[in-house]
């Protein structure tokens, strides 16, 4: 799959420094400096609030004809909406807050923007420079708030700094593993009288990340998977992040090895190819969570060996041989002893490595993995994903899920919310291609889905979007529909709605004795004083949502579902959001108890997979 075929974008140019003619200077106030930076380093969308500190930027936007701005409803959605645009473009995502409670705002985004790797800009004012420290009105030190969750942060004191602050923050934002980047700038920095060349003089020496790899670390991988009996390539986010999907296909195919995908990886491989064998983790499918466990060798690719993916660390995968490649050198060997640590940027890496089995294979040197294969369809075959009808009639999520994946136009982007709805998005959807899928993965961020999915549609509006949210979730951030109404950015949402928050719930059920200590969130009777059968009645989701200028329809039948599903996807004038009233039983399986070893995977309630005595060795 090419990058030009899933429309996937490079990011946006790396600053220049000496030697190369400058434009001619111009005579701005800072905040014209700003703009017109945004301009020069590619920025086109930037989603923000104004405020006392940062208005004297929203002047010279207003007549920026190269710098579209979203007027969002909560600094959160201006986080999550920058996000979702990076995410479906593979640019950098822009948002803009006042100081204080508009730049604290922003803190959550730009934790899960540290979390998974997106590139993203955050532009903060800030009170005058005299007042900096004096407890001021609306003064917060986001740069020190913000310190342990950006790859770095700027505070620009003098106006004629801001084109190069701009300038490096979109290049290591970008760069190397991708991340968040603050740039903070007071108010009278922005009101101050400058200069404005570009490009400006770039000077970051402590920053120089490795691309490419050590020739004899890829040998030495190559190696291991031509003499390997039960190699598994372990595929992470980072993948995604440096376009290597087609190198990644053509590595799988020349080897033969079984792939798995991240949560944060889906659509890196087709999930439809033969030698993709699921989603590992704490709700993976059983084969791919058993072949991580069973392996001889491990190539992880741009992936962290974090705790939903290892279980219980020290019982992980304890046969196997790990190749980790990372663009960042502090993840090899956080988590998990690497054999042969790699630094290099996934496509890069995978590209030698293509070269380096090619050699090995052509010296007689060939993986076997015929008994492998045999182990891993057995178990696909045993242990498929799957889900049972309710008995009383009402809908399967699953079911809604699958269907919404099913009846999607081609090139559909999902966006998730966390929880329950986003392990069954990412099981029951089937992702062919990059970028196709957007959520919240390491830092599990409710109220995701519905900004992050206004991001992708602003960024990408050729592509139709749905948002997989739940009720719970949908309640933090749906104020954002507001914003997408009057944007003309016709985003569709499914509310997965059963009453509940329902993962927390299905912990309670499995670990609290059934306790449902304030997981209920359907409590109350529906518009006509009736108690409701399910799901959550108030508020009335559609209402609310026919509120915020958005088609909105209410589907509780698997007979309409289809139906429901069609007239959603023909409505494209503006935000569609569908509540689905669910069954409140239901539960994400497989499952691997957090704190448990992946070798306890369970395949249902009460379920665990019986691999045969032969298979412990």
């Amino acid at each position: 799959m090419t990058e030009q075929a899933t429309g996937a974008h490079h990011p946006q140019p790396r600053p220049r420094s000496g030697g190369q003619q400058s434009a001619p200077v111009e005579h701005v106030t800072g905040a014209k400096s700003l703009i017109r930076s945004l301009e020069e380093v590619g920025a086109d969308t930037v989603f923000g609030i104004p405020g006392g500190t940062i208005l004297p930027a929203y002047d010279p936007m207003m007549d920026s004809s190269r710098l579209r701005h979203v007027l969002v409803r909560h600094e959160q959605g201006a986080g999550h909406a920058a996000t979702g645009y990076a995410q479906a473009t593979g640019r950098v995502g822009v948002c803009m807050a006042t100081s204080g409670p508009g730049a604290t705002n922003l803190v959550t985004p730009i934790a899960d923007a540290m979390m998974d790797s997106v590139p993203l800009v955050a532009i903060t004012g800030q009170v005058v420079t005299k007042a900096i420290g004096t407890d001021a009105f609306q003064e917060a030190d986001i740069v020190g708030i913000t310190m342990p969750i950006t790859k770095h942060s700027f505070l620009v004191t003098k106006p004629e700094d801001i084109p190069k602050a701009i300038a490096e923050a979109f290049h290591i934002a970008s760069t190397g593993r991708p991340g968040p980047v603050l740039v903070d700038i007071p108010k009278d920095v922005l009101q101050a009288q400058t200069t404005f060349s570009w490009p400006p003089q770039s000077d970051l020496p402590g920053y120089r990340p490795v691309t490419k790899p050590h020739a004899k670390q890829i040998r030495e991988a190559a190696k291991l998977l031509s003499q390997a009996k039960r190699p598994v390539l372990y595929v992470g986010g980072g993948v995604l992040k440096a376009h290597a999907t087609a190198e990644l296909k053509i590595l799988a195919e020349l080897t033969g090895a079984p792939v798995t995908t991240t949560l944060m990886a889906l659509g890196a491989f087709p999930d439809s190819h033969p030698l993709h064998v699921g989603m590992p983790g704490m709700h993976g499918s059983v084969t791919a969570v058993t072949a991580l466990q069973k392996a001889d060798l491990i190539v992880a690719l741009g992936a962290r060996f974090d705790d939903r993916v290892t279980g219980k660390l020290d019982s992980f995968a304890p046969f196997a041989k790990v190749v980790h490649a990372d663009i960042d050198p502090a993840e090899i060997g956080k988590n998990r002893a690497a054999d042969v640590p790699i630094v290099g940027d996934a496509r890069e890496v995978i590209a030698d490595l293509v070269q380096a089995v090619q050699k090995e294979h052509s010296e007689g040197n060939t993986g076997d993995y015929t008994a492998w294969w045999s182990d891993l369809n057995r178990w696909r075959e045993t242990y498929p994903l799957g889900y049972e009808q309710p008995d009383n009639g009402q809908l399967s999520p699953q079911q809604v899920i699958e269907r919404i994946g099913e009846l999607a136009p081609a090139g559909t982007i999902f966006t998730a919310g966390v929880g329950q709805h986003q392990m069954w998005a990412a099981h029951y959807i089937q992702y062919e291609q990059p970028a196709t899928w957007l959520n919240s993965g390491g830092a599990g961020t409710m109220g995701y889905a519905v900004p992050a999915a206004m991001g992708a549609k602003a960024g990408r509006p050729d592509r139709t979007v749905w948002a997989v949210d739940g009720d719970g979730c949908f309640q933090m951030t749906n104020q954002e529909l507001t914003t997408c109404a009057l944007n003309n950015i016709p985003i569709k949402v499914a509310i997965i709605n059963n009453g509940a928050l329902g993962m927390v719930r299905q912990w309670q059920t499995l670990f609290y004795n059934q306790r449902y200590s304030n997981t209920v969130l359907h409590s109350g009777p529906d518009a006509d004083g009736k108690q409701p059968s399910a799901g959550t009645r108030v508020p009335d989701f559609v209402k609310l949502s026919e509120a915020m200028g958005c088609y909105a329809i209410r589907c509780e039948s698997p007979d309409d579902l289809d139906k429901v599903i069609e007239e959603a996807n023909s409505i494209n004038d503006r935000p569609v959001v569908v509540d689905f009233i669910v069954h409140e039983d239901a539960m994400v399986w497989p499952m691997v108890a957090a704190g448990t070893s992946n070798d306890e995977v369970m395949f249902a309630r009460d379920v665990r997979p019986d691999f045969g005595d032969n298979e412990d060795d």
